[in-house]
């Protein structure tokens, strides 16, 4: 046995020991920067407050750096109308593209109108009844019957007929999309951000292309539907490809499997409940643009709701309201439960039942076509328009401002105008553009990246070019003063649900009926409680966004590591203590995205709120649609795109990498 002689390590020279000081002392210099890196911004700011002071002066955005972009969008405008029906571009692409909309359309709507009520009402149970079950069978067919009973049947299946066209090409275009992004890292780095961006928008930003090109009617609803609604069905269908399990795919391959075969016979199936998923994300956008698209000529019942919101008749709009919120509730479910379905039912069974549910709605339906009742009959509506405006009319001169020592609800409406959103944009409107630029350059840098920032204040920067800066600023406040109340009632909510199980419960049926409402439904009782103007529109922004800050407040408190509450209460921490010592610290990234979100939703329904006298870009972009003034829409919908831009940015966090120490 030899002796093994490890030779002894080399003396340091002073050379040698300088660089290993001047290493190890890198990684500490650099962590000490980040830990004092919002005080060197502020810091920065404030040096730069003073010299734009000294410099630049004060007051809005000047118009010397203004572009006026309208007169080359109506020469486009023009150009496109007399051109639309003699270019090649229209003649033997864009023209095809609407007459394949049309033509579909009309013919789902005409396969509902051949089936009746009676059969589409069979069907909607029975297809429910497959999927679901007998409770939400009887719930589909519940929904549908109160249609009817509300006189809306021929609406409700116009919206229906243009939700099938529009949520079958969402999920065949994100389909695609999303199996390019999950099989080519390349593809997926492309669309990631297209995709960001596309979610971020509202929805009234879509509408202004679409009617740019194809005019006011179905097809550009339609085509406005399915952009907005494809996002979600890619990007999931990316995720469960790229999701799947490695040691699945592993096998499969080495099963001699080429790549079609592994995609078919391994990829698909383990990213079935994703691709339900996404399927079930673009139904219920879908359903909320098809109603949206109702200002474009989309029909329905969406633009029953808009044509009773303009003439302010609350009782016409919320009978169009309960079908939009019905057929989105048993969509939802329907959907939901075939996710969670999936793969438990033999095959066998499955078939027999399939065949069973088809031939009892064919004989429905012929036994309805037979009996002469195609149509929902007459006999059978209940007018509640009336009624309910006589509550509304009550309501007015009752709870508006005759409620003793509290007031009303006009009272509220009009001192939270008062105190709060008139105050919060004359501030902004007074600041000098540079400072908004600062302000907002800073604040990304903050909490993002160099590039989060120079995209946050490039995109403010271009409202300012646009034309529209104190409209923009306008919709900013109404945006901020809805955030503060959402995030002060969603964080209260949330941290409550969290910590109490039975409050949990009792939450959770009413923000699964919230959160599958269209945005358009939520202006219906808002206008009913508080009429017109900017309160109002703030006031159904709050609500939309409401449960999605508190379900994801309350699932990020309600995931802290049980280690560190253990550890927490074993050194006596009180219940306070541990929430806002160790709850609160440890669901920050919970916090963070529920703020995001919280924006997000918010400028949705703030932009919607237009319609109800909310005013500012919402209202011009409305006003574009409406008259056909596309210079004023399309500048306030690229107004609204780079606010939606700038505020996502300023709002989302970006993880940086922590410099590692010597070793790590």
């Amino acid at each position: 046995m030899t002796a093994t002689v490890t030779p002894a390590p080399p003396r340091p020279t002073a050379a040698s020991a300088a660089s290993d000081a001047a290493s190890d002392a890198a990684p500490g210099a650099l962590r000490a920067l980040a830990r004092h890196r919002g005080g060197l911004i502020g810091a920065v700011a404030a040096v730069a407050l003073v010299l734009g002071t000294v410099l630049l002066g004060g007051g809005g955005w000047p118009a010397s750096l203004a572009v006026d972009v309208s007169g080359p969008l109506e020469r486009t405008s023009d150009w496109i109308i007399d051109n639309r029906d003699g270019h090649p571009l229209f003649l033997h692409f864009l023209g095809h593209v609407s007459n394949v909309v049309v033509v579909s359309v009309r013919a789902v709507y005409l396969l509902l109108l051949a089936l009746g009520w009676a059969g589409v009402t069979a069907a909607a149970g029975l297809l429910a009844w497959r999927v679901a079950g007998v409770r939400l069978a009887l719930t589909s067919v519940t929904a549908f019957a109160v249609c009817g009973l509300l006189g809306m049947w021929v609406p409700t299946m116009q919206t229906l007929a243009l939700m099938v066209v529009a949520v079958a090409a969402s999920v065949l275009l994100g389909g695609v999309l999303g199996l390019a992004a999950g099989l080519s890292d390349r593809m997926n780095r492309v669309l990631r951000p297209v995709l960001d961006t596309m979610q971020v928008l509202p929805a009234f930003a879509y509408l202004l292309p679409v009617v740019l090109v194809f005019g006011i009617g179905v097809p550009a609803a339609v085509l406005a539907t399915v952009v907005y609604a494809a996002p979600p069905m890619a990007r999931l269908t990316a995720l469960g490809l790229r999701g799947a399990d490695a040691g699945v795919m592993e096998a499969s391959e080495s099963l001699g499997a080429t790549g079609r075969q592994r995609l078919l016979t391994a990829r698909l199936p383990l990213a079935r409940k994703e691709l339900l998923l996404g399927v079930n994300q673009s139904i219920m956008m879908a359903l909320g643009m098809a109603v949206i698209a109702s200002v474009i000529g989309a029909g329905g019942l969406g633009d029953r709701v808009y044509q009773a919101l303009a003439s302010v008749d609350v009782g016409a709009a919320l009978a169009a309201g309960v079908p939009i919120v019905l057929l989105a509730i048993v969509l939802d479910r329907v959907t939901a439960a075939a996710g969670e379905r999936i793969g438990t039912a033999p095959a066998r069974r499955s078939r027999l039942g399939w065949a069973l549910a088809l031939a009892a709605t064919v004989v429905v339906a012929v036994v309805g076509r037979l009996s002469d009742r195609l149509t929902w009959p007459d006999p059978w509506t209940a007018d509640i328009a009336r009624p309910v405006n006589t509550a509304v009319d009550w309501m007015t001169a009752h709870l508006y401002s005759g409620v003793p020592l509290v007031g009303g609800t006009a009272d509220w409406a009009g001192r939270f105008t008062t105190w709060v959103l008139n105050p919060l944009r004359d501030g902004l409107q007074w600041l000098p553009w540079w400072a908004v630029l600062l302000g907002v350059g800073a604040l990304a840098l903050l909490i993002g990246t160099w590039r989060t920032a120079v995209t946050a204040v490039l995109a403010m920067a271009a409202i300012g070019v646009l034309g529209v800066w104190d409209p923009a600023l306008d919709t900013l406040s109404q945006v901020l003063a809805a955030v503060a109340v959402t995030l002060l009632l969603g964080c209260a909510l949330g941290i409550a649900a969290a910590r109490s199980t039975r409050l949990g419960r009792a939450l959770r049926p009413v923000l699964d009926v919230f959160q599958t409402m269209p945005q358009f439904v939520y202006l219906i009782p808002v206008v009913a409680l508080f009429g017109v103007g900017r309160a109002p529109a703030v006031a159904a922004a709050v609500v939309y966004a409401l449960p999605a800050v508190v379900r994801i407040t309350a699932q990020g408190v309600r995931g802290v590591d049980p280690a560190a509450m253990e550890s927490s209460r074993s050194m006596g921490a009180t219940g306070r203590q541990q929430l806002f010592q160790v709850q609160l610290p440890l669901a920050r990234p919970a916090l963070l995205l529920a703020v995001n979100q919280g924006v997000v939703l918010v400028l949705a329904v703030v932009v919607i709120g237009g319609l109800v006298g909310g005013g500012a870009l919402g209202y011009d972009a409305v006003f574009g649609l409406a008259q056909g003034d596309l210079a004023t829409g399309l500048v306030a919908g690229a107004a609204i795109v780079c606010l939606g831009l700038t505020l996502d940015r300023v709002t989302q966090p970006t993880q940086r990498r922590e410099p590692a120490g010597k070793g790590a």
